[in-house]
């Protein structure tokens, strides 16, 4: 329920302060006093766009603040649209984007406006009707439609995702394939590459290897070479050993070298003999070091990642191979899946089609209370193809409205006038009942062009309405204004800051002198009398 609107410098309001209780409200004054800045306040809560024309002229910014109530908790929004044309919101006093304050108060109030209206004109809202309407059974077949057609959707994403990929990789088979036959080709080992360039210096110049060694072979193992000179200076140390320690250190020491000289010149002997002279082998490694060098090029730069390349090869390659198994389960979980969306549809269209004769008829008898006492309502369902099918069903529902016997029913945005739309509107708002769960409902003028008898039985039909939910409405006729709990007087005034919008309650007397200014357009005995009369009849009827 909205309790309370605070306005500040928006269009000719340079501040008001408007309370709202349970029942009707009605916000009355004469055209032009800013009744409709006060109904464009309460939209810019809801989300609705802000311009920067809004704003007061000479103020820096337009403010706009509500309190709600819902389940139990309060909800405190605000609306700040400055003169340079920026929005700010706020949530229970945390910064909020325009889409959230939509989202959290645009389902506590429904407006209805000489052009909010325009929703019951479109076919595509008329289901949503009469699905409320139905209530529990209409809200689990739509549901149950909803999740069979999230999952069929899923299927077919998933079956035409796979058509792609395969077809992709078929395209690609053929050189996937000599991938796969090319490296095979080749064979690689791991790490060969490394192996090839570790022994390849050898061969390469074993010749010169081979030479060296046997010199070095010669001259430390050779008559009169290294180690024999080494042995020599070892026995003459030794003859003379034992007498001076530090000479003995020293002895010991040649001792090691001579050993040492000994063991590397057998090591240099073993070398020279395994160094290979076969150019033969020489020219198979490099010709294998090549091959390597070849893969690596096109598919590495690594050899890890010739053998990642061919593995991923192979696996599109089995993917082709497995693609007609996959693409027919693919297929058949989509059949499944349109099968169950085909069978929930039509348990939707069942339960609509079985609510559609009482609601129509009720809607009938809810406009003869509106003073339309020949309006005739049908309910066309039109079953719409396969692939046209939304999220709301399989068919296009839409309400026709023949106003007078002997004439077809047509489309209301055909044949309706904008009096007729508005008592239509307040017919449907009294059939959906508890159904319609929206807390609070703003009327706008909708009772524009209508007076008499029409004006008394919408004035009944909006205190009905009061009896289920909290009703504001913004009206130029007394019947209905006389029947409301609360009624709010905005005027304007010229002063010397220009002209300025004001709203007070009035009771009492107040109220009267206001009644009797809606029915004469001045306080006369007569209007004053029938004023009283209003009132009175108002209290009695509610």
């Amino acid at each position: 329920m909205l309790e309370e609107v605070h306005v500040r410098d928006l269009a000719l309001i340079e501040e008001a302060w408007l309370e709202f209780g349970p029942g009707m409200t009605v916000l009355t004054g004469e055209t032009g006093a800013g009744k409709t800045a006060l109904i464009g306040a309460l939209k810019l809560l809801l989300g609705e766009r802000a311009d920067s024309g809004l704003v007061r002229g000479g103020a820096a910014e337009a403010l706009v603040e509500g309190r709600f109530c819902s389940a139990g908790e309060e909800i405190l929004a605000r609306r700040r649209v400055g003169a340079e044309g920026r929005s700010r919101c706020t949530l229970n006093g945390e910064m909020a984007t325009v889409g959230s304050l939509a989202e959290t108060l645009g389902p506590l109030v429904d407006l209805h406006g000489q052009h909010e209206h325009q929703a019951l004109l479109s076919a595509a809202s008329h289901v949503g009707y009469l699905d409320r309407r139905a209530g529990g059974p209409a809200e689990q077949a739509l549901a149950s439609y909803r999740e069979a057609r999230a999952g069929y959707d899923a299927a077919v994403k998933a079956r035409d995702t796979l058509a792609h990929e395969l077809s992709e990789a078929a395209r690609n088979a053929d050189y996937l394939r000599f991938v796969v036959a090319e490296i095979a080709a080749v064979d690689p080992k791991p790490d060969e590459d490394a192996e090839i360039e570790g022994r390849l210096p050898a061969l390469q110049h074993a010749e010169r290897l081979s030479a060296a060694a046997s010199e070095a072979v010669q001259l430390a193992r050779g008559d009169g070479g290294a180690t024999d000179r080494l042995a020599c200076a070892v026995a003459a140390l030794d003859r003379i050993g034992g007498i001076d320690p530090r000479l003995d250190a020293l002895a010991s020491r040649l001792a090691d070298a001579s050993a040492l000289a000994e063991d590397v010149g057998l090591e240099l002997r073993a070398y020279r003999d395994t160094v290979e002279h076969d150019p033969a082998s020489l020219d198979a490694m490099m010709a294998r070091h090549a091959e390597l060098t070849g893969l690596m090029r096109k598919y590495g730069p690594r050899l890890s990642d010739v053998f990642a390349r061919r593995d991923e090869a192979e696996r599109l390659l089995e993917a082709v191979d497995a693609g007609a198994d996959r693409m027919e389960a693919a297929e058949r979980a989509a059949l499944d899946c349109e099968a169950a969306l085909r069978d929930s549809a039509a348990d939707l269209a069942a339960v609509r089609a079985k609510i559609g004769p009482a609601f129509v008829e009720e809607l009938a008898a809810a406009a003869v209370e509106l003073a339309m006492p020949n309006a005739r309502f049908e309910i066309s369902t039109v079953e719409l193809p396969f692939e046209q099918w939304t999220t709301d069903g399989p068919e296009r529902v839409e309400f026709l409205y023949a106003p007078a016997p002997g004439q077809p029913a047509r489309p209301l945005a055909r044949i309706a006038s904008g009096g007729e739309i508005s008592r239509v509107m307040l017919a449907l708002k009294g059939v959906l009942g508890e159904a319609d769960t929206v807390e609070t409902l703003v009327f706008d003028e909708i009772d524009a062009g209508i007076g008499g008898a029409t004006a008394h039985a919408v004035a009944d039909r909006l205190a009905a309405l009061a009896a289920r939910h909290q009703v504001i409405v913004v009206t130029h006729l007394a019947q209905v204004a006389a029947r409301a709990e609360t009624q709010l007087v905005v005027s304007k005034s010229v002063g010397d800051d220009g002209v300025s919008t004001t709203v007070r309650s009035v009771e009492a007397e107040d109220r009267v002198n206001e009644i009797a200014r809606m029915l004469a357009g001045k306080d006369s005995a007569t209007a004053l009398a029938h004023a009283r009369e209003l009132l009175s009849e108002g209290v009695r009827g509610t």
